[in-house]
């Protein structure tokens, strides 16, 4: 090699070390603040878990049922952040602010209108969903109770959905971890007054959920009417089928997408309701930890859907592969980090959600499913985000209705063939390996693939 080829190397070398820190610091900045923001009506649950358990199996049981029906909807409409964050983006990177804007309005006036028709069917239908989940006789009543009152807050929850969209696609965590970390404070402190204070048990921590929530709401309209965010961040006027078609057709399939995920997890909570209280009751604490370790993880997924997009739209393939590669990187990092974190705490964490041995000694039974999940699960809710801020809405509801199926067709032999909740974890193994097998080949195909990044590159 030259003298003049060795000085090159090291320069080289250090502009790649540059660039990824650059890469770095602009991910932290965004994940960051995700993990709070996304963690708004799941912490919500966790915490009210957490209260709830001191009241005894029963209790727990209630509320894993109940949660698993609202947690469903929470899912369902994730469309409404899901769905804006990458066409927001995606305009923003054109330079077209008042499309934008646009988005954010129709995402808003869909989150009301879906709001309150959401709200008042999970009212009137409450008995039917509790009953659908196979709920004891003995906590039917007290769960319909539940559900209907936390459904009071499904406007509320589908605002704040729409709030952290809109934020995300302009690149703005921080905002919506503030308000997030804030109503989940009022739910922390007024959990214990009402379910103990004022006896109310389980209705005292869904009154406590609904205020909480509702605070959160008005927090983020208080932002939004601030006068440097009025026109940048929702816009009414001219509002056009033609104009929000593109956040129609994104929310259509990402409906099918989590509808598909959520058949999973009702089906997996309907089915430990059948084996009994206990493993309903065990396996909402598993389910919890394990929806909680989750979003951990998709505050990357959140970063790869605020930055592939821009970057696709403005012809930078190859930058968005870069940034793909090091996001999957960094989510093995924090799986295997979760995962070990977990194992060490195994003897103490599923003592914070309840005291009842029979149902700790269920939990016992499936939380190590929930600690070696945590690596596999990286991987899929990071590339999950990379596919969404890629716009790959219609692949994405593909394949997550064929690892779905997949997921159903184990959990529908639980039953008739005697199995235990360890069965129904096995089943989200699978639901989990099948989703990573497909996204796998998307990267590698797409419009990520190394030959489309080369190609950019090149122009």
């Amino acid at each position: 090699m030259s003298a003049l080829g060795s000085m090159r190397l090291p320069r080289q070398v250090a502009a790649a070390v540059s660039e990824r820190r650059q890469l770095d610091r602009e991910i932290v900045r965004l994940a960051l603040p995700a993990l709070g923001a996304l963690a708004a009506d799941p912490l919500v649950s966790l915490v009210d878990t957490a209260w709830v358990g001191r009241l005894g199996a029963d209790a727990l049981a209630t509320l894993g049922i109940a949660t698993s029906i609202l947690v469903s909807v929470f899912f369902v409409f994730n469309f409404l952040a899901y769905g804006s964050t990458p066409l927001i983006g995606a305009a923003i990177g054109r330079g077209e602010a008042g499309v934008a804007a646009r988005f954010g309005g129709g995402a808003a006036v869909i989150a009301v209108v879906a709001g309150l028709l959401a709200m008042v069917a999970a009212i009137i239908f409450a008995p039917q969903l509790v009953d659908l989940m196979g709920a004891d006789a003995s906590i039917v009543n007290e769960t319909v109770s539940y559900v209907r009152i936390r459904s009071l807050a499904l406007p509320a929850v589908l605002l704040i959905i729409t709030a952290h969209g809109i934020f995300r696609g302009h690149q703005d965590t921080r905002t919506p971890f503030l308000v997030t970390a804030g109503f989940n404070l009022i739910n922390l402190i007024l959990d214990p007054i009402f379910i103990f204070g004022l006896d109310l048990g389980v209705t005292g921590a869904a009154i406590a959920s609904v205020t909480a929530q509702w605070a959160g709401v008005l927090w983020f309209v208080a932002i939004a009417r601030r006068p440097e965010h009025r026109a940048r961040l929702l816009l009414f006027r001219g509002l056009t089928w033609q104009g929000i078609r593109p956040l129609i057709g994104a929310s259509a399939a990402l409906v099918i997408r989590t509808g598909s995920l959520l058949a999973v997890f009702a089906i997996a909570t309907a089915i430990a309701s059948r084996i009994g209280k206990t493993a309903v009751g065990a396996h909402q604490v598993a389910s919890q930890l394990w929806l909680f370790l989750a979003l951990v993880v998709d505050a990357l997924a959140i970063a790869g859907q605020a930055m592939i997009g821009p970057l696709l739209s403005g012809g930078r393939a190859d930058l968005a592969r870069q940034v793909a590669n090091r996001l999957l990187q960094l989510g093995l990092v924090v799986g295997v980090g979760l995962g070990v974190i977990m194992a060490l705490l195994a003897p103490v964490l599923p003592n914070l959600f309840t005291n009842d041995e029979a149902v700790l000694a269920v939990v016992d039974s499936v939380f190590w499913f929930v600690v070696i999940m945590q690596p596999l699960n990286a991987a899929v809710f990071v590339w999950d985000g990379i596919g969404v801020g890629a716009s790959a809405f219609r692949y994405l509801a593909v394949s997550m209705v064929v690892a779905s199926a997949c997921a159903i067709a184990l959990l529908l032999a639980v039953l008739p063939t005697g199995g235990e909740l360890p069965m129904v974890w096995w089943a989200l193994i699978v639901l989990m390996v099948v989703r990573l097998a497909a996204m796998a080949w998307w990267h590698h195909n797409g419009p990520l693939s190394a030959r489309a990044a080369a190609a950019s590159a090149a122009s």
